[in-house]
């Protein structure tokens, strides 16, 4: 299971702006919008990420917490006069609580013309599973004879 919490991307934005670092100029991204969602027994995260340099996208787990990076790099400002400057450039960070039941060992990633997809299996032990109920025999009337 893939926890979520609301309040950590509230708290990031927080401190962005309290140390500045979100107000950045237009150059630098801000945030890596993903999309997640389950499918059968795994999980399905989408992330856009325009431009990236393919080898720069790094994903780890780390003590339940799934972090994605990745680096657009951006063009030389040597010999240019910028008339217009408005596409992102620089490192884009997101981070994922991961619950008790993801097997985290086969996590898999393909990046494709600009989208990072990643498939998160349930652990074997996570998935949903039919117990069978064995039923036993009906107890036997025992015939008492009289002597």
């Amino acid at each position: 299971m893939l926890r979520f919490d609301p309040f950590s991307d509230v708290d990031a934005l927080t401190r962005g702006l309290m140390t500045g670092s979100m107000t950045g100029t237009q150059r630098t991204p801000r945030f890596m919008p993903l999309d997640l969602y389950k499918v059968d027994d795994h999980y399905m995260l989408v992330a856009d990420l325009p431009g990236a340099d393919p080898g720069s996208i790094d994903i780890s787990v780390d003590n339940g917490t799934l972090t994605l990076s990745a680096q657009r790099s951006a063009p030389s400002d040597e010999g240019v006069q910028w008339l217009s400057s408005e596409r992102f450039a620089g490192t884009y960070r997101r981070q994922l609580s991961l619950g008790e039941g993801i097997d985290t060992s086969r996590i898999t990633a393909d990046y494709d013309n600009g989208v990072l997809t990643l498939t998160i299996p349930l652990a074997e032990r996570a998935k949903p599973r039919k117990i069978e109920v064995e039923a036993k025999g009906r107890p036997e009337q025992i015939a008492a004879h009289a002597e």
